[in-house]
């Protein structure tokens, strides 16, 4: 079979063009069930006008965004900073463990919505709410993932460190880090996507600026195109700090069996 044909089957099965075709069809599906069950537009708006008002209001958004992505990115740091110590603490200390583990799953079962208000009237109305917000739901699974990591190490490899007379510190590096690192990087990847929430619900209790603020202004206003482009963007920030954590990933555990999956899959 000449390259000619073979390019188009190449497109449709390569990684980028996937989402992007399960894009089109999501689009071109809404679009036939607005028109089939003559759905009004206030209740939801059609594809096009989302496009429109997305096209429209760009510089707006694109501005907008910023804070908001301000915000996610120092609440996802503060996630790695204070998540991945912890977790080493109580991954190796079962006083620790039982001091903090049982606390961090309480703190989670508090609504973030209920004590964001609370942020506002103790640092202001700035973005250093908004990053508390973020840092908090972004916090725990990094936290989980990590302890996961570090105590799922097998005896056999503990064994092997220790009659290689392997001091703490090589058998951390060597053994319980390169170990761990597949948990860790999974809970940053749903870390990632929950800090975008988080920041919202900040901007949500008190802001004025950043998507959070103009989706609390397009419900004001019952602008639904705005609302769901607005909606867009905030998908697009979380599918993008998502695929960032991923390229450090491929980056950092290239020897993953995951990774020798997808290197696999390309080959064939």
């Amino acid at each position: 079979m000449s390259t000619v044909h073979l390019w188009p089957r190449r497109v449709v099965e390569s990684q980028l063009a996937r989402p992007l075709i399960l894009i089109v069809l999501i689009f071109v599906l809404w679009d036939l069930v607005i028109r089939v069950f003559k759905i009004p537009p206030y209740l939801i708006p059609a594809p096009w006008d989302v496009a429109r008002m997305l096209v429209a209001e760009w510089p707006r958004l694109w501005r907008e965004s910023l804070f908001t992505g301000y915000a996610t990115l120092g609440g996802f740091g503060l996630s790695i900073l204070f998540g991945i110590p912890i977790a080493m603490l109580i991954a190796y200390s079962r006083l620790v463990e039982s001091y903090v583990y049982p606390l961090l799953v309480f703190s989670q079962s508090v609504p973030k919505i209920a004590i964001a208000p609370l942020f506002v009237v103790w640092f202001g109305f700035g973005i250093f709410p908004k990053v508390i917000s973020a840092f908090l739901l972004g916090f725990f699974p990094v936290v989980v993932a990590t302890v996961m990591g570090f105590k799922s190490m097998e005896t056999e490899m503990i064994d092997l460190a220790r009659s290689m007379r392997a001091s703490r510190l090589q058998m951390f590096l060597k053994f319980s880090l390169p170990q761990a690192l597949p948990s860790i990087f999974s809970g940053l990847k749903v870390s990632a996507t929950l800090a975008v929430v988080g920041a919202v619900v900040g901007e949500f209790v008190g802001s004025n600026s950043g998507i959070g603020y103009v989706l609390q202004i397009a419900n004001g206003n019952f602008d639904l195109p705005l609302m769901f482009a607005a909606l867009f963007v905030l998908s697009m920030m979380g599918v993008i700090l998502f695929a960032i954590v991923d390229v450090v990933e491929k980056m950092m555990i290239p020897w993953h069996q995951s990774r020798r999956a997808d290197v696999m899959t390309v080959t064939a």
